[in-house]
């Protein structure tokens, strides 16, 4: 295992990949249940950065080092720390584990290092087996040489990063991230991971950004990250609702007001776009702006000037406009509701930001993420998603986005308080909780193969079936490609569901995992069996 984390320290991977690879060789050299690889922000939250073995829920969790006394005492230590199975310092992996989701964990083995980079704590390395005796005065040995190559990947891949990053931004180091690091935009998804990718591209440009999207996608998010990678990021960042802005003072709160502008104006006071003064101006909604108020606008797009209420006297701006909104903008210029000439100017560049049904990787990681603020919230032991929850949540087509999905989760965890769960317990969430809306899906498959209530391969269904003889469907060629596509199709649902984690599928399934290996290599799904 050592040659191929030094393999892999030569190697120019993409970000996540070489810790991710560690994490999985990792798990498999200790022969252990599960792995991760924590980074520590600086607010002392650790997050996941890779794992192996644990639910895919928990990359989006942030654990709180000060809640979570096993991850303080491994940070408080150089050296190895290993922890007596009978410890009854709580585990933050409680229900996490992939193979033991939404159960406390038994009596165990648990092993964690802190790793450094630039002799700081970058970081925790985490291990865990269900079967005590694992971790031994050998295996102390063995973290500790490894904790050191882990520490120089840690190291490449956040020079290869900052690399890739300066190559894009030209020589400013501004907006420069470390691989992993907290930006609030969750998702492992190509939409999400694509998005990002082009954010980063045009956010030093100055160019003024138009961002698309349905409500509670986060716009503000991606406004906010925009204005972090720009050469702007040193200053200020002022947001504008334009929606609240009441028309008879939407003016003032712009461009300012000198004393006795009009009634109640008892002093000078600037508007937001001198309070954005060489920084970013965030004009959020902009769509609800009144026709009035976008000529306004629109003039001083063009002059880069404005002038308080009640003077003459121009004052020159410097800020970089982003602009977000829910509405179709082309449809309402050409409704009259909003000028073309304004629209033109705000979308010098538009980015469309996914909706969360197309986001489909990233639900379990933003629901993981929400289910832990809630524990930490409520004052929970922990609190996991059924299998039945997790599916539901991937069927749901989340018109409200994820700010619908952020109350879905915070509303099911207070109806278990509200029922008489304990605070005590790892509380699981299932579907029923959730209130979800969902159309019938397409049926799973039962042991045998074929889905719940249709004839099995072989059989006929019918009330006159004892009196027929079996059918060999591999003789019938079309009914045979027929059950075959059927069960792909039930199989790549239930992977899509599971994030491609075929024991969680197999699950979900009603099958074996060796069977569904067997049945998915049978009709070209897998190349090969995972023994």
């Amino acid at each position: 295992m050592e040659t191929q984390l030094l393999t892999d320290l030569a190697t120019d991977l993409p970000d996540g990949v070489r810790l991710q690879r560690a994490a999985t060789a990792i798990r498999q050299a200790f022969s252990c249940d599960a792995v991760g690889l924590l980074m520590l922000d600086s607010n002392d939250t650790l997050h996941l950065v890779a794992a192996a073995g644990l639910a895919h829920e928990a990359l989006g969790r942030r654990f709180v080092v000060g809640q979570h006394p096993r991850f303080a005492t491994i940070l408080s230590r150089r050296e190895p720390t290993w922890f007596d199975p009978g410890s009854v310092l709580p585990d933050p992996y409680d229900g996490l584990l992939d193979d033991r989701k939404g159960l406390p964990l038994p009596v165990h083995d648990c092993m964690g290092m802190t790793l450094y980079h630039q002799d700081r704590p970058w970081g925790i390395m985490t291990l865990d087996a269900l079967n005590t005796g694992i971790f031994d005065e050998a295996a102390h040995t063995r973290l500790l040489r490894l904790g050191l190559i882990l520490q120089a990947a840690v190291r490449m891949t956040d020079m290869e990063r900052e690399n890739r990053q300066l190559r894009q931004l030209g020589s400013s180091q501004q907006g420069i991230e470390r691989i992993g690091e907290v930006t609030e935009i969750l998702g492992h998804s190509e939409a999400i991971q694509s998005l990002l990718h082009e954010l980063d591209l045009v956010a030093d440009s100055d160019l003024p950004i138009l961002l698309l999207g349905e409500t509670g996608v986060g716009k503000e998010l991606f406004a906010r990250r925009l204005h972090r990678h720009s050469r702007r990021s040193q200053q200020t960042m002022i947001q504008v609702n334009c929606a609240a802005l009441p028309e008879s003072l939407a003016e003032s709160e712009l461009f300012g007001h000198v004393k006795g502008a009009f009634s109640g104006a008892t002093s000078d006071r600037p508007g937001r776009f001198e309070a954005a003064q060489g920084g970013t101006l965030f004009l959020d909604e902009v769509g609800e702006l009144p026709l009035s108020l976008q000529a306004k606008l629109l003039r001083v797009l063009q002059n880069g000037e404005i002038q308080r209420l009640g003077t003459d006297q121009v004052i020159k701006t410097d800020v970089r406009i982003i602009a977000a909104t829910n509405r179709d903008l082309k449809a309402n210029t050409q409704a009259g509701l909003f000028r073309a000439d304004l629209y033109h100017r705000l979308s010098v560049y538009p980015i469309p930001i996914p909706p969360l049904r197309e986001r489909d990787r990233d639900i379990q990681i933003l629901a993981g993420h929400f289910l832990e603020f809630n524990r930490a919230r409520l004052g929970l032991r922990g609190v996991r998603l059924s299998y039945g929850a997790e599916r539901a949540l991937q069927q749901y087509p989340w018109p409200g986005n994820v700010r619908e999905l952020e109350h879905v989760i915070s509303r099911a965890a207070l109806k278990m308080l509200s029922r008489g769960a304990s605070r005590d317990q790892v509380l699981t969430i299932e579907a029923e909780l959730l209130d979800l809306d969902i159309e019938p899906q397409p049926a799973a498959l039962s042991k045998t193969g074929v889905p719940p209530g249709e004839s099995a391969p072989g059989a006929l269904a019918g009330a006159d079936a004892a009196n027929m003889p079996p059918l060999d469907i591999e003789n019938i060629p079309l009914l045979r490609t027929s059950v075959d596509a059927c069960q792909r199709q039930a199989i790549r649902q239930a992977l899509v569901a599971a994030g491609d984690n075929w024991a969680q599928a197999a699950r979900a399934l009603g099958l074996d995992a060796s069977n569904l290996h067997k049945l998915a290599k049978r009709l070209g799904l897998k190349n090969r069996i995972d023994e």
